[in-house]
């Protein structure tokens, strides 16, 4: 006999609840309470603070302007699952507003002298290369604690994430500064880590689900009869990061040297002015002065700022080439990349060596 699910307000009440004992509980003392319980306290905060996608719609007291966002954002809503065989559910069938322009602020940490991060392991999401905090300061205190004991530091505001399915995730406050199109690729991407998922593999994840967001895209632009992006910022973007990835290289070389501490500080200084050199040669030459990103090469530079580069995009060419592999039929993909996700850790790297040198080789 098949048993109704529970209604979503009765879930949620059982996980307002549950979830702050729980989530210490499997924690097994591994780190600070005060920091999970910041964890626990944020995600609750937010799980009280959604309310029905429809009512903000229907509500004439609220924003115009928010209620036409959320309207367009429900029709790509809709395109995720009926035709990218996205999760059928209620998140981002919801709306919270969180009063602050970002929903959490991760706090990446490295040495001095080298690009391995400081990873943290968590009960649901298996290790990442970050901390995340629900407020500002929280993140900027930590990050002092860490310069302090010379590491290297960067702060990024997260303006959505996925809980992976373990609650109905919202679309934000901090959300409503984007076009109707990047709400809708930013629904793509965060409904595909719920559809595929792998422990401890960020560059899987982030890769898989970047590609179901470039692709998903591809064809809400076609189901909406408007031509194909020119892909001119997608190539600008793609042409920066892979400084940021060269020169990463470049000093990962650098750090493998027996130099004494003052002089490998001069030697990593001179490769950030490279990278800052050859950016401008770049934006100037082939950009035709586009400065966008400026504000970020401008910026004070050390290993931390470099970590995110590279783990959205690793494996693109991989699971576009699975993509064609199966012909293009979603549930098959996502059935192959499970497959994929689920063997050893050398294995899977080989599968998608494998996929990405025949996406190459096939143009």
């Amino acid at each position: 006999m098949i048993r109704p699910r529970p209604s979503l307000g009765l879930l949620d009440r059982v996980l307002r609840v549950l979830f702050p004992g729980v989530l210490l509980l499997l924690l097994n003392g591994c780190t600070s309470v005060s920091y999970y319980s910041q964890l626990a306290s944020g995600q609750l905060q937010l799980l009280w603070a959604r309310e029905p996608v429809s009512r903000v719609i229907a509500d004439p007291q609220r924003d115009q302007k928010l209620r036409a966002h959320l309207t367009e954002s429900q029709k790509a809503r809709t395109f995720a699952s009926q035709q990218l065989h996205l999760p059928d559910n209620q998140s981002y069938r919801l709306y919270a507003d969180i009063g602050r322009p970002f929903v959490v602020w991760n706090v990446f940490v490295t040495p001095e002298f080298s690009l391995k991060p400081q990873n943290h392991c968590f009960p649901i999401a298996g290790c990442v290369a970050y901390r995340g905090y629900y407020s500002q300061s929280a993140a900027r205190g930590e990050a002092a604690v860490q310069r302090l004991q010379g590491m290297d530091v960067s702060i990024g505001g997260v303006e959505a994430y996925s809980t992976l399915g373990w609650f109905n995730d919202p679309i934000m406050s901090s959300m409503m500064g984007w076009g109707d199109e990047r709400l809708a690729t930013l629904i793509f991407h965060e409904l595909a880590h719920q559809r595929v998922y792998v422990k401890d593999d960020t560059a899987f994840n982030e890769s898989f689900a970047t590609f179901v967001e470039q692709e998903g895209t591809r064809q809400w632009r076609a189901f909406r009869n408007l031509p194909p992006d020119n892909g001119a910022q997608a190539q600008q973007r793609n042409q920066f990061i892979q400084l940021v990835l060269n020169t990463r290289t470049r000093l990962e070389t650098l750090y493998a040297l027996p130099l004494p501490p003052d002089q490998m500080r001069q030697r990593k200084a001179k490769e950030f002015e490279q990278m800052r050199a050859e950016y401008r040669q770049m934006r100037d030459s082939q950009w035709a002065g586009d400065k966008r990103y400026d504000a970020w090469i401008n910026a004070p530079m050390n290993n931390a700022r470099l970590l995110p580069f590279g783990l959205y995009d690793q494996w693109v060419p991989a699971f576009a080439g699975l993509f064609r592999q199966v012909g293009g039929e979603w549930v098959k993909f996502y059935a192959a990349a499970e497959k994929i996700g689920a063997l050893p850790d050398d294995e899977r790297i080989a599968a998608l060596k494998e996929l990405a040198a025949s996406k190459n080789s096939s143009g």
